[in-house]
């Protein structure tokens, strides 16, 4: 297991912060997309190397802060709370967004 990075940190951080979780998994995805050219531009864009690392996630997290919000909803929550990430570092974002009921 490999230790988090300062920004997979920050963005546990945040989202610990805002949602509650009580489920929240947060894996690093940017060297299965080292390769793709809008990686490499975004990575030239923070003087950074291609595949250096944070810059693409998955984030499953299950809040009771979702309920009664839609798909869209919980999802636009989520950027509120990464806007920092999302504006600098982070180029891609993959989101599951449920509340206790539906991870069941």
């Amino acid at each position: 297991m490999t230790t988090p990075g300062p920004v997979q940190a920050a963005m546990r951080a945040k989202l610990e912060a805002a949602f509650a979780p009580q489920l929240l998994e947060i894996t690093d995805d940017s060297a299965r997309h080292a390769h793709h050219a809008g990686a490499r531009a975004h990575a030239e864009r923070l003087g950074k190397a291609a595949g250096s690392g944070e810059t693409h996630f998955s984030v499953t997290i299950v809040s009771a802060a979702f309920e009664g919000q839609c798909a869209v909803a919980r999802q636009r929550a989520v950027y509120a709370a990464l806007a920092d990430e999302l504006a600098g570092p982070v180029h891609a974002l993959s989101l599951t967004c449920r509340t206790p009921a539906q991870a069941g």
